[in-house]
């Protein structure tokens, strides 16, 4: 079953990510396409901002930028085509990859706000496991399943954090006093104390994200 799932990320080499800790009014999207060949490293980019000068002063400037193109320039925002360095990080690949595709891309901080649709979650398995070892901050916000009789909303929980979180909780870890320690609820799923740990940790801020905190809104 395909997913649809809302994330954040953040890394120093990511497609602009310099220019947006340049230049704090800033504003850049990925303008759509329907098909993206494996492997491109040009896209063109929707970029609001007052100063067309200084703005591509910034880009002359970026590392993650080879070369650029002026589409158009209409009223503070520019459409350009931008051609990406070796160097640059680019989830963009591995989501071509396991046949998924960017739906919705934009900036947010220092990072991108990024909107995916995946074939299943083995693809977001290897999405994750691509930003681990590149070192690239990935938070997931949300995920559903596309899918027009139900929508499932796991908070942004992997599966692990979920078993993770639901095992404790079945087991009264959350309990006052607690019920079990930590190293029993790892023993129960056959992880180290460390890993459950985490899993807990992380499971707990992903669920704050979603539902709770308004730092990860797209508005």
């Amino acid at each position: 079953m395909s997913i649809i799932v809302r994330s954040y990320i953040e890394h120093g080499r990511l497609a602009l990510v310099p220019t947006l800790r340049s230049l704090d009014e800033v504003k850049i999207r990925v303008v759509t396409q329907g098909t993206t060949s494996p492997g491109t490293t040009v896209f063109p980019f929707l970029i609001e901002y007052d100063d067309r000068a200084e703005l591509e002063g910034i880009l002359d400037g970026d590392p993650t930028v080879n070369e650029y193109e002026l589409v158009d320039w209409t009223n503070g925002a520019g459409i350009y085509y931008i051609e990406h360095t070796p160097q640059t990080e680019l989830i963009s690949t591995v989501v071509t990859n396991v046949n998924g595709l960017l739906v919705h891309t934009e900036t947010k901080g220092n990072g991108w706000l990024i909107r995916l649709l995946l074939p299943d979650r083995k693809a977001l398995n290897s999405i994750w496991e691509y930003a681990n070892e590149n070192e690239i901050t990935l938070d997931i916000i949300e995920i559903y399943s596309n899918d027009d009789t139900r929508t499932e909303m796991s908070y942004g929980l992997t599966d692990e954090q979920m078993i993770a979180l639901k095992t404790a909780y079945d087991k009264g870890y959350f309990q006052e006093p607690r019920d079990i320690s930590l190293s029993q609820v790892a023993d129960e799923i056959g992880v180290s104390s460390t890993a459950m740990s985490g899993r807990l940790r992380r499971g707990v801020r992903n669920l704050i994200a979603a539902t709770i905190s308004e730092d990860d809104s797209e508005e």
